[in-house]
């Protein structure tokens, strides 16, 4: 009866093993749509350092009338220029370098000026009640919430402009201004320079204004829509650093990263039998279930990207996976020559190893953490694959590996030398 329900578990996960490979490597057509489902390992978000791209620092110092402490307001900038950056690069990353740098990471761009572009040039957009650069604005940048380019018909025909909603102070401010001076003229002005004037209809309540000029066209508009939106900022930015990595030395990088994983998983594969014996194979059918949740987890959680560091970080994580099944197999030995039986020890080497491996990946696992919140860039990434490999090793030590030892034991029976289980001859059996 065992040994049935063992062959039922066997091919119940052997299918499930296979399902997940061609998930991990084949591109799928989804039935009834036009839609393809590329696989884990294509959807995995590959860095800058593997893919190539872009890759920019600026310099942040506190505007003179922005509230608050500094960090608070580099804090708000990082956001803006993310919801920015992403828009137009899903991939992007911004984060914040040391204390005073946001560092920007747009992977596959081979053009430094063309991410550039989308930060924008920062102009300040003020709205005053004086014809004068000095006079003191109502309305600022920091009163703004968003900023597009959009079409509006003005005298029939439809013209370039921006379209700018206020935030919930800039709306009550600019509700104000414009019902006191209905009928009168406010100056609008970007960067400092008068860019128009405009007579005040009526009063306008619901946060919003289109604002139109000098823009025949829609690059027209979205260029002045970027100045506007980086005049926004809560901190003045400066450039200090832009570089292009070449997507040929990535391409190469993670080539050989792949081959090397390859050659040492199949070495992994060999040294475990030989020394393991069943015990081995089982190790190394874990190990493909585990490399296949790590695949998983690379390509679905949103916002990681694969990193060279992160790739030393899975290699780390799969080494922990192999040292877990080690320990085990070692303390199932142990137990053995005891004189226990072989499921008896089967079961008191997965109980008795249970402390030591949660020692030791436990203190991985908030190493792991520390970095990936202090850390930046490829120390970020290699912090995250860590993690992820740690997790799911754990589970494939504790959770998989026992799972499938025990139904494998059902399987093949009491053959101690397939198991490389051997105890001295003055030793008796428990029973």
């Amino acid at each position: 009866m065992k040994k049935k329900k063992a062959i039922r578990n066997y091919i119940l996960i052997s299918i499930a093993t296979i399902i997940g490979i061609v998930l991990c490597c084949f591109s799928i057509p989804i039935p009834f749509t036009d839609y393809y489902f590329t696989g884990f390992a294509k959807g995995i978000q590959l860095g800058l350092d593997l893919k190539g791209g872009v890759v920019a620092v600026y310099d942040a110092t506190m505007n003179e009338d922005s509230e608050g402490d500094f960090d608070s307001q580099l804090d708000a900038t990082i956001t803006r220029i993310t919801d920015l950056i992403t828009s137009d690069y899903s991939e992007a990353t911004v984060v914040k370098q040391g204390t005073n740098q946001i560092r920007i990471e747009v992977p596959d761009v081979d053009d430094p000026d063309e991410v550039l572009d989308v930060i924008g040039e920062p102009a300040l957009l003020e709205i005053k009640t004086e014809d004068s650069a000095t006079a003191e604005a109502v309305v600022t940048g920091k009163h703004i919430q968003d900023v597009q380019a959009s079409q509006q018909e003005q005298n029939g025909q439809y013209v370039w402009g921006v379209s700018v909603t206020f935030n919930e102070e800039g709306t009550k401010l600019f509700s104000d201004l414009t019902t006191e001076y209905e009928g009168q003229t406010i100056y609008i002005y970007l960067g400092g320079e008068k860019f128009q004037e405009v007579t005040v209809q009526s009063a306008i309540t619901n946060g919003q204004t289109f604002i139109s000029g000098s823009m025949n066209s829609q690059s027209q508009a979205e260029a002045y829509a970027m100045k506007i939106l980086s005049g926004t900022y809560s901190v003045t930015l400066s450039l200090s650093e832009k570089n292009t990595v070449s997507a040929t030395l990535g391409a190469d990088a993670l080539k050989l990263g792949l081959i090397a994983g390859a050659v040492g998983l199949l070495l992994i594969f060999i040294f475990m039998y030989l020394v393991y014996g069943y015990m081995g194979l089982v190790a190394d059918f874990a190990l493909v279930i585990y490399t296949i949740i790590v695949f998983a987890c690379l390509a679905l959680i949103p916002s990681v990207q694969l990193t060279l560091p992160g790739i030393a970080g899975i290699i780390l994580g799969f080494g922990m996976a192999v040292d877990a099944n080690i320990l085990i197999f070692e303390r199932i030995k142990d137990e053995y020559k005891t004189g226990k039986r072989i499921a008896a020890s089967i079961k008191s080497g997965f109980r008795k190893s249970i402390s030591a491996i949660l020692d030791s990946n436990i203190t991985t696992i908030l190493a792991s953490i520390v970095l990936m919140l202090l850390g930046t860039g490829s120390i970020k990434g290699f912090a995250i694959t860590l993690l992820i490999g740690i997790v799911a090793s754990l589970f494939s030590a504790l959770v998989v590996s026992r799972f499938l030892m025990m139904n494998f034991y059902h399987l093949v029976g009491n053959k101690p030398k397939a198991y490389r289980l051997s105890r001295e001859a003055h030793v008796d059996e428990i029973n």
